[in-house]
């Protein structure tokens, strides 16, 4: 899929100048940066739903500790 990203100029410059430290693409950088957070916030659902799912199982004991 094609998108249009439009950055502020020193979103740009930064990213620019990062691309150029590291010897990638600007395009490499921000895929980079997407698939981080798509890691980043689907673990972070797990950790929320275990969660949920802990705490229902465990919560007679969790109350009596309360």
């Amino acid at each position: 899929m094609a998108m249009n990203l439009r950055l502020r100029d020193d979103q740009t410059e930064a990213l620019r100048r990062l691309a150029q430290e590291e010897g990638v693409s600007m395009h490499t950088l921000v895929l980079r940066a997407v698939d981080d957070y798509l890691a980043r916030t689907a673990h972070e659902a797990r950790v929320r739903q275990t969660t949920r799912e802990q705490a229902a199982r465990w919560s007679e004991l969790l109350e009596r500790l309360g």
